[in-house]
């Protein structure tokens, strides 16, 4: 993500999955909800903590640490 454009956290989470070769229903099956709506997640710029905190788990990728670098790229202005 480059450090001027604005966090969409769906396509993260995405290219994750895509990155780890990883399937969709996998990661629905892993935090217990159906596939539809993991490509529902794969749309939004927004997701909350608790979902991405599952997500993350199951990921074992740090997705806060992405809205932390974020926020610490946006201070150092």
């Amino acid at each position: 993500m480059d450090k001027n454009e604005e966090l969409h956290i769906g396509k993260e989470i995405q290219r994750v999955v895509k990155a780890q070769g990883r399937k969709t229903a996998w990661l629905a099956e892993q935090i217990g909800c159906n596939r539809n709506n993991i490509y529902n997640i794969y749309t939004r710029d927004w997701i909350d903590t608790k979902t991405l905190l599952h997500i993350s788990n199951a990921l074992e990728y740090d997705f806060f640490a992405i809205y932390s670098k974020q926020i610490k790229s946006k201070s150092a202005k």
